[in-house]
C-alpha cells in the first residue's frame, strides 16, 4: 500500500522545521510490503528517502525510536 494522498499534501504544505514522523511498521508498509519492519528494509528505507524528495523534503531513520522522520530542510541556519 502506498502512502495516503493525505500524506503528500502534509509534506507539500510541510513547514520549515517542522517534522512528520511514522513509525516503523507504516514505513514497511507503504513503501516495501513484505520486506520485515524489524528493522524496516533497506529498500523501506531507500524508498522513503526517494518520496521524501518528492516533496523537497530530508527523511532520515531513527532505530532506537523505531519510526523514520520527514522535514523540509532549512538553509543556513
Amino acid at each position: 500500500m502506498p502512502p495516503p494522498k493525505e500524506m503528500d499534501s502534509v509534506l507539500a504544505n510541510l513547514p520549515l522545521r517542522i517534522g512528520a514522523y511514522v513509525p516503523d511498521d507504516l514505513l514497511e508498509d507503504w513503501f516495501a510490503p513484505g520486506t520485515g519492519m524489524n528493522p524496516p528494509s533497506e529498500a523501506a528505507l531507500t524508498a522513503a528517502v526517494s518520496y521524501s524528495r518528492r516533496f523537497e523534503c530530508e527523511f532520515k531513520h531513527y532505530p532506537e525510536r523505531k519510526e523514520g522522520v520527514f522535514w523540509k530542510w532549512v538553509p543556513a541556519i
